[in-house]
């Protein structure tokens, strides 16, 4: 259901299907080895204005809010974590790079991506629109294309990265971070 409110409400955590997703590197897309991307089936109930989705993840503190659709390539960002939350419309992503894996995704649906997971739109519907958002201070984020391998320095890169210090959808407190826990640094 899309929702004209000026912020996007976040489903109860318990109706939230959390799955970890775990890619190698394959030499050209480095992925994470200490974080797992994380798909949370739902997190949005069935979707909202886009506007709106923006609004709560600002609200929670993520910041370089944008509104439009995921590269038609693939693609990571060494420097920074993204969340991608779908509010309107289905796609087909590949996560983690030409050998990671196909994930379909609809409205409501909200993904976070640590530093160096590759990503790349397949194919979507006509009214297909995801918002991103990077925790404080990694809004300036790099986007690095994997047509070309990933080096050591690449890989320090992505490691030295801090975790955000917010949930982007639910805030203080929220499920996200403590599905990360138990993870190594790194």
């Amino acid at each position: 259901m899309i929702s004209g409110s000026r912020m996007a409400e976040p489903a109860p955590p318990d109706d939230v299907e959390f799955r970890k997703l775990h890619f190698v590197d394959d030499g050209t897309v480095p992925n994470n080895p200490a974080l797992p991307a994380i798909l949370m089936r739902g997190a949005l109930g069935g979707g909202a204005d886009p506007q709106a989705v923006t609004a709560l993840l600002e609200a929670n503190g993520w910041t370089g809010t944008w509104v439009w659709q995921v590269f038609p390539y693939h693609h990571y960002h060494p420097n920074a974590h993204e969340v991608l939350a779908v509010a309107t419309g289905e796609a087909t992503l590949m996560l983690g790079g030409p050998g990671g894996e196909r994930v379909e995704v609809a409205a409501g649906d909200v993904i976070m991506l640590p530093p160096g997971t590759g990503h790349c739109q397949v194919v979507a519907s006509g009214n297909f629109r995801i918002c991103g958002a990077y925790p404080p201070g990694q809004s300036d984020y790099e986007t690095v294309r994997a047509d070309a391998p990933a080096d050591d320095t690449m890989r320090d890169r992505i490691a030295a990265v801090p975790r955000p210090g917010t949930d982007p959808v639910w805030g203080d407190g929220g499920p996200l971070l403590p599905v990360w826990a138990g993870t190594t640094d790194g």
